[in-house]
């Protein structure tokens, strides 16, 4: 997806903002969200191992869904985020900054 798509994908906060501009541009060209759903899927994941980096945090999984545990013990949903996002109800860039806010790494 980093190739094709020619962004910068570094595990940083900022590169969010490039995760939900992509996503507003999929929405606006009106792609039926079955054809994007595993694009979205892999997008939240990514916004989830930004925020493992970032926060220090961990996956948890169950049940075939998959979450973010920070240490303060918040539970995160990236891939619902995601999703969220391509129906304009979402960001990841601000679901990072909130997951991240006032945590430190290990």
């Amino acid at each position: 997806m980093r190739e094709g798509a020619r962004m910068r994908l570094d595990y940083s906060a900022r590169s969010l903002w490039s995760v939900d501009r992509m996503i507003e541009d999929i929405r606006r060209e009106s792609a039926p969200y079955a054809a994007v759903e595993f694009v979205l899927r892999g997008f939240g994941a990514y916004a989830g191992e930004v925020i493992v980096r970032q926060a220090g945090g961990e996956w948890w999984a169950s049940g075939g869904e998959h979450w973010v545990r920070t240490p303060d013990g918040r539970l995160w949903d990236p891939i619902d985020e995601a999703r969220r996002c391509y129906t304009q109800d979402g960001s990841l860039r601000l679901l990072c900054r909130d997951a991240t806010t006032g945590v430190r790494p290990d």
